[in-house]
């Protein structure tokens, strides 16, 4: 199975992304050992300041040296170049708010999986043409489960996962599911703010279980 595959699979199985971003190098690397230590074994880091890649940078080593089986991906990738700078660095794989044919272009030629946003069934085809396999519903919030819904059909052979406003609760998490998401991308709703400024790292793995385990439960 190549990689991209691997990495679809290990998104669709733990059916939760968890994303966040934190300009403080320690406090990235210490949200990212409480979410390991909850069960996740794929996380995307957003590349939302300066610091990003840097952080970045010493996640990977840190996934390599301490947190086995532990796959980064980023997100807010917007141009060729900040794609190409993350996979020197050892991206596992590239997301996007939005659907950018040359980030399309540089990951395909780098056969690494990459994550296009969508919100219109025009984004959608566009990123199906040019091979992707799995889109980003964005903003989740604004476009809601009915939104995919409709579309389903459409897209046979497209996974999908909405991020932005997903909600940690059974409802939210069911009712995406049940309208044929894969998974669901989960940010400041999981991950605060709040719980980033107290350093409450037992607090962010408890959360991360149970969010986990309610997706378990949705899914059958």
């Amino acid at each position: 199975m190549e990689k991209k595959d691997q990495l679809l699979q290990l998104i669709k199985d733990q059916g939760v992304l968890p994303l966040y971003f934190n300009k403080d190098k320690e406090v990235s690397l210490d949200i990212l050992r409480a979410l390991y230590n909850a069960g996740v074994r794929t996380v995307e880091y957003t590349n939302r300041g300066e610091a990003a890649l840097n952080n970045f940078s010493a996640m990977i080593k840190l996934c390599a040296t301490e947190l086995k089986g532990m796959y980064l991906g980023v997100g807010t990738i917007k141009t060729a170049q900040q794609a190409k700078a993350f996979m020197a660095e050892g991206a596992d794989y590239i997301i996007s708010p939005g659907f950018i044919p040359e980030v399309a272009e540089v990951s395909n030629q780098h056969n690494m999986l990459w994550v296009p946003g969508c919100m219109t069934p025009s984004e959608i085809i566009a990123a199906e043409n040019a091979g992707a396999k799995f889109v980003k519903l964005f903003p989740g919030n604004i476009l809601g489960p009915d939104f995919m819904s409709a579309i389903k059909e459409l897209f046979p052979n497209l996974i999908f996962m909405p991020t932005g406003g997903v909600d940690t609760t059974k409802e939210n998490i069911g009712a995406w599911f049940k309208a044929g998401v894969s998974a669901v991308g989960m940010g400041s709703k999981l991950i605060s703010k709040g719980l980033m400024d107290a350093k409450d790292y037992a607090k962010i793995e408890s959360l991360t279980k149970e969010v986990l385990e309610t997706v378990k439960s949705v899914k059958g």
